[in-house]
C-alpha cells in the first residue's frame, strides 16, 4: 500500500451523511398478476401519489418533492428480481448484471416501488473545510472529530476537497509488515497489495456465483446454491475459487485442463467450452462445467473462468439421472466430452432432460456467469497473477514442514454400491498418508477394487477429497489455488478416511467423523424433477461440539426452503427438525442429524443414494459413534405400515405416501 486518503470530517461522516441526506418515503406494493402488465402505469402513478402524501404528512411541508417510480422484474422461472424504471428496461439491465438476456422468455413484474424525496436541508459543500497542513512521520495530527497517526517513513499532505493524503516518503527501510507465516518472498508485491489482489480475484469468483444463483431457474441452484465458480491462469492453474462446493472446486482444474486440451492454447475471445464427463475432470454427469477464456484488450490470453452447476436431470434411466441400481455410466444420462458450447450442443443438452425449460434457464445462467467473470478478470490483466500461485505454494509447504515426518493409516467402509442384491455388499476404502519434508502423499493401495455401481470416485474427485481433508486439518487459511496443490500426491479416494488418517499427524486439529453421506434424494414426476442433499451432524471437534443439521465434508450447499420446495413441486413437508440424541457422546459431542417427512402429492419415482445406514460415523479419541441414518416409507402416511428402505434404492411412490429420512449424527470426540 503506497497511499492512504483521509477524507475531511472523517470522524463524523455518518452524522454528516444523515444531516445532508434527503428525507424520503418509500412505498412498495406487490403486483398481483406478474405476467399481465395491464394497468401497471396507473398503479405506479397512484403509488407515487401515496408516497408524496405520506412524506408531506411526516414533514409538514408542501415544498418540492421528487418522485422515483420503479419495478421489481424477473424472467418467468427466476426467483431473484432486478429493479428497473420500466419493463422495457429489464432486458438491458439483466444483460448488464448477469451477462445475457432471454428475448423469448416472458418478463414478470413482482412489485411496484415509489420513492418520494424532499430536498436536503444541508448540502455537504456548505460545511466548513478543515484547515490541514503537511506533516512528516512519526507524527500525530489532532482534529476536532478525529486523530490521524502518520507512521515513520510516511508523510501527510493536504489534498483536493480538504482530504489529507498519506504517502511513503521514500526513506522507509521496510515495504510494510511481514506476514506472520514467514513465507514472504522479496519478489512478491507488497504483502498488503498481494492480499488485496487475492481478495479482488476472489471477488470475481464470488460475483460469478452470485450471477449464477440470481439468474438460474431450478431451485437446486437458485435456492440450494449447488454451483461453484473459479478463476484459472492462462496455463489452466487454479488461481482462486469462491467458497462454494469443495468437491466441485477441487476437481474443476481437471475439467479446465481437458477443455484447454480440446481447444488448444490460443482460443478465440467469446468461446465457451462445456464438459461433464467424469473422466475429463467431472464429478457425476449432473455437474455441468462451462469454461471460457479471458483476453486482455490487446488480445493476450490472461486466463480462464469456469463455473459448475448441478442440473437436476440430464436423462438416464430414472428421474434425477442418479439411478441407485446403475452399473454403467450410460444409465446416468448425457455424457459430454470437452466441446465448444454451440446452439446445437445447447439443444442436445435440453433435449436429453425431463425438464427442458429448467435446463435452458440454468445453462443460460452459467453462460452469463462466465461472461461476467471474463469481463472482471480482464480488468486485472496486468496484475502479477503468478505471485498468487507462488504464494499458495509457499504457504502449503510451510504448513507441511510443521508436521513430523511419518506414515499414518485409516480405513472406512461404504454400506453398499447399489440397490440390487448383487450390489448389497460393503466396500472398504484404505489410505496411507505419508509426510516427507514439505510434501505429502495419499496412497489408496489396499482399497477394494472399483465396483459395478455409482459409488466409484474418479481421479479428479479423489484429488479434490484429499486436498479438502488436508486443508481442513492442516491450514484452512492457505490460499486454495494450484500452488497449494503442488505439494500433494494422491493415489485414490475419500475425505472421511483422509481426515481419519490425518488425525494421527494433527490430533489437536481433526474432529470425529461427520455424517459421511450427502443423503442424495431424487424425486421425479410428470415434467418435474426434485433433487436435494439432506444435512446431518458434524463430528465433535477438539474443544468444540459438532454443529447440528448442516452439510459437511465435500458438499457446502444450502437446504431448499420449505416454502420454495412446496411452491415448485407437488410435495409437502410434514416434519423437518433436528434428530435429538443422534450425535455421538464425548467430551465434545457430535452434532445432531435431521428428521424429515416428505409427502408426495402425485405418483412419482424416488431414488435414494445414501450411506452410514449400516456403519455409523465413528468417534475419535474415545468418543462414541453417531447414530446410523435411516430411510423409511410410510404408505399413505400410515405409521403402522412403515417399511424400512435400504441405503440405496429406486422405487415408485403413490400420491399420499410419505418418505421419512433420518440422517446420521456426527461422532463424538474425546472421553466423557
Amino acid at each position: 500500500m503506497e497511499t492512504v486518503i483521509i477524507p475531511p470530517r472523517a470522524g463524523v461522516l455518518s452524522a454528516v451523511g444523515l444531516l445532508c441526506g434527503h428525507r424520503q418515503h418509500d412505498a412498495v406494493r406487490t403486483w398481483p398478476t406478474p405476467g399481465d402488465h395491464d394497468g401497471l402505469d396507473d398503479a405506479l402513478t397512484e403509488l407515487g401519489r401515496e408516497a408524496v402524501d405520506e412524506l408531506r404528512r411526516d414533514d409538514h411541508d408542501d415544498g418540492d418533492v421528487e418522485v422515483v417510480l420503479e419495478l421489481d422484474c424477473r424472467y418467468a422461472g427466476q426467483s431473484h428480481e432486478l429493479r428497473v424504471a420500466t419493463v422495457a428496461d429489464f432486458p438491458d439491465a439483466h444483460r448488464r448484471r448477469n451477462g445475457y438476456d432471454r428475448a423469448e422468455t416472458p418478463i414478470e413484474v413482482v412489485a411496484l416501488r415509489a420513492t418520494a424525496r424532499s430536498p436536503t436541508p444541508l448540502r455537504v459543500e456548505g460545511l466548513p473545510t478543515p484547515d490541514r497542513s503537511a506533516a512528516t512521520g512519526p507524527a500525530v495530527i489532532t482534529e476536532a472529530d478525529c486523530t490521524v497517526y502518520v507512521a515513520d517513513g510516511w508523510r501527510a499532505d493536504p489534498g483536493p476537497l480538504g482530504a489529507l493524503v498519506l504517502t511513503r516518503d521514500g526513506t522507509a527501510s521496510e515495504r510494510g509488515p511481514r506476514p506472520a507465516d514467514g513465507v514472504d518472498d522479496p519478489t512478491d508485491p507488497d504483502p498488503a497489495a498481494l492480499a488485496v489482489l487475492i481478495a479482488r480475484l476472489t471477488g470475481v469468483a464470488d460475483e460469478m456465483g452470485a450471477v449464477l444463483r440470481r439468474s438460474a431457474f431450478s431451485p437446486n441452484i437458485k435456492e440450494r446454491a449447488d454451483c461453484s465458480a473459479a478463476l484459472f491462469t492462462a496455463d489452466g492453474t487454479l488461481l482462486v475459487q469462491a467458497e462454494h462446493i469443495p468437491v466441485h472446486l477441487g476437481s474443476m482444474p481437471a475439467s479446465v485442463a481437458a477443455a484447454i486440451g480440446a481447444v488448444g492454447s490460443d482460443p478465440e475471445p467469446g468461446l465457451q467450452m462445456i464438459v461433464n464427463d467424469p473422466f475429463a475432470g467431472g464429478t457425476h454427469l449432473n455437474d455441468v462445467t462451462l469454461v471460457a477464456p479471458c483476453h486482455a484488450p490487446a488480445g493476450r490470453l490472461v486466463g480462464w473462468v469456469a463455473n459448475r452447476a448441478h442440473h437436476a436431470d440430464l436423462g438416464g434411466s430414472s428421474p434425477g439421472s442418479l439411478p441407485a441400481d446403475a452399473t454403467e455410466i450410460q444409465q446416468e444420462g448425457l455424457r459430454i466430452p470437452p466441446l465448444r458450447f454451440t446452439p446445437e450442443v445447447r439443444a442436445l443438452l435440453v433435449a436429453s432432460s425431463r425438464t427442458p425449460d429448467e435446463r435452458r434457464g440454468d445453462i443460460d445462467a452459467q453462460v452469463g456467469a462466465n461472461i461476467v467473470g471474463v469481463a472482471r478478470l480482464a480488468e486485472l490483466a496486468d496484475e502479477p497473477l503468478d505471485a498468487v500461485i507462488a504464494y499458495g505454494d509457499r504457504r502449503m509447504r510451510a504448513a507441511l514442514v510443521e508436521l513430523p515426518d511419518g506414515t499414518w493409516t485409516a480405513e472406512d467402509v461404504l454400506d453398499s454400491f447399489g440397490s440390487t442384491l448383487e450390489q448389497r455388499e460393503p466396500t472398504t476404502v484404505r489410505v496411507e498418508v505419508r509426510v516427507e519434508g514439505d510434501g505429502v502423499t495419499f496412497d489408496f493401495n489396499g482399497s477394494d477394487p472399483q465396483r459395478r455401481g455409482n459409488v466409484n470416485a474418479v481421479e479428479a474427485v479423489t484429488v479434490s477429497a484429499a486436498v479438502f481433508a488436508l486443508r481442513s486439518a492442516l491450514a484452512p487459511t492457505v490460499p486454495a489455488n494450484g500452488g497449494g496443490l503442488r505439494a500433494v500426491e494422491v493415489s485414490q479416494r475419500v475425505a472421511d478416511v483422509c481426515l481419519a488418517a490425518l488425525a494421527g499427524a494433527t490430533p489437536d486439529r481433526v474432529g470425529a467423523a461427520s455424517q459421511g453421506t450427502m443423503n442424495n434424494l431424487l424425486i421425479g414426476g410428470e415434467g418435474w424433477v426434485y433433487y436435494e442433499t439432506v444435512a446431518g451432524g458434524q463430528g465433535g471437534r477438539p474443544g468444540r461440539p459438532g454443529m447440528s443439521g448442516i452439510h459437511t465434508g465435500m458438499t457446502n450447499t444450502k437446504n431448499t426452503p420449505t416454502e420454495a420446495l412446496e411452491r415448485s413441486f407437488p410435495l409437502r413437508v410434514l416434519r423437518y427438525r433436528l434428530r435429538q440424541g443422534s450425535g455421538g457422546a464425548g467430551q465434545a459431542a457430535g452434532g445432531e442429524g435431521i428428521e424429515r417427512d416428505l409427502m408426495v402429492l402425485e405418483d412419482v419415482t424416488v431414488s435414494l443414494i445414501t450411506e452410514r445406514r449400516i456403519t455409523p460415523p465413528p468417534g475419535l479419541a474415545g468418543g462414541e459413534p453417531g447414530a446410523l441414518g435411516e430411510n423409511w416409507l410410510l404408505p399413505a402416511g400410515d405409521e403402522t405400515k412403515a417399511e424400512r428402505l435400504g441405503d440405496k434404492c429406486t422405487l415408485r411412490l403413490a400420491a399420499g405416501d410419505v418418505l421419512r429420512m433420518l440422517t446420521p449424527g456426527g461422532g463424538g470426540w474425546g472421553l466423557v
